[in-house]
């Protein structure tokens, strides 16, 4: 019989600097008004120089295990959910494990754009409820600062960098994650991606010139699609778990942007106050928005023991999920 699985502990981590959309409308032809009437962004942080991906990660990681009471030599695996890795390879769960001392994980990352995260914690999961691994560290973690084009007005306002991580670990009590539902469409992939640095476009003079190395999106196309998927996905997953809206205690999506979300949370038929936004001051952070926000939450009591929570997310690929558990 499989083993209920449980959140033991979160952690997150953000970078010292801040960028506000008053350094943004110095930068590019833009105002805070008009970033915050679309995004509801007022702010993102910014890694700083010389500060990895993994460094990020490592961070949240320690929050984490601290918060669960374990030790780094406990864990037996780290997966990291990124499409900002510190190198091609080794993936960046190799240098988290190297920086916090997690001598007996073995690691892996997962690149499903802003659902990797989402992705990470469902294979965790049934790593721990088929017995064979017992406390595992998943993290989000991104420095999109490093992909985004400082000169693209559309793109460069929405995202931010930083981490989220938790431990899951079986438990005999309560019934902890309860079910997930995940999805993709590869036939979208060039509504959102980075065009350059892979071996389709192998990084050249040209590729840079060209500015290839940076994320393009199409926004209102990725908006429709985002709403739909999120909002099926959602649905699915409670009802894979017998439960409807109004048993869930939070709601925590993707933190694309306010409309977004907001469409999501009246297409669900949310009240108000179950839906966790924290993207006013973290922008889009990708796979390390839904942990940096559980974090928040939790750290907060906005997420109390016995509470159902929902995590709902969607990605370039496309790839979207939706996850149910009870703290």
């Amino acid at each position: 019989m499989a083993r209920a699985v449980r959140i033991a502990g979160t952690g997150s981590y953000l970078p010292e600097k801040i960028l506000t959309n008053y350094d943004l409308e110095k930068m590019v032809d833009t105002t805070h008004e008009w970033i915050f009437t679309r995004s509801g962004i007022s702010e993102r942080h910014i890694a700083a120089e010389g500060e990895a991906t993994s460094h990020m990660a490592a961070n949240a990681a320690r929050n984490a295990l601290d918060a669960a009471g374990l030790k780094a030599d406990a864990v037996d695996m780290i997966i990291v959910g990124t499409i900002t890795p510190d190198m091609v390879f080794p993936n960046t769960a190799c240098f988290v494990q190297d920086q916090i001392g997690a001598t007996q994980a073995f690691c892996f990352d997962v690149e499903a754009a802003c659902s990797g995260f989402l992705y990470a914690l469902d294979i965790a999961k049934n790593y721990i409820a088929n017995g064979a691994a017992e406390n595992v560290l998943v993290i989000g973690a991104e420095k999109l600062s490093s992909i985004t084009d400082w000169e693209d007005r559309g793109t460069c306002v929405l995202f931010g960098d930083g981490a989220g991580a938790v431990v899951l670990s079986a438990t005999e009590s309560g019934r902890g994650i309860m079910g997930n539902v995940m999805g993709s469409d590869g036939r979208l992939n060039e509504l959102l991606n980075v065009p350059g640095g892979g071996s389709r476009h192998p990084t050249s003079h040209q590729t840079v010139d060209d500015r290839l190395h940076y994320m393009k999106m199409t926004g209102r196309e990725v908006f429709k699609h985002a709403v739909r998927c999120m909002s099926d996905a959602a649905t699915r997953a409670l009802k894979q778990c017998g439960l409807t809206v109004a048993d869930v205690g939070c709601i925590i999506p993707h933190q694309a942007n306010a409309r977004i979300v907001n469409a999501i949370a009246s297409r669900l038929k949310a009240e108000e106050g179950q839906v966790y936004m924290n993207l006013e001051h973290v922008g889009n952070m990708s796979a390390a928005s839904v942990p940096v926000a559980l974090d928040e939450a939790v750290r907060s009591g906005r997420i109390k023991s016995g509470d159902i929570v929902l995590f709902v997310v969607f990605g370039g690929g496309f790839t979207w999920g939706a996850s149910v558990l009870e703290w």
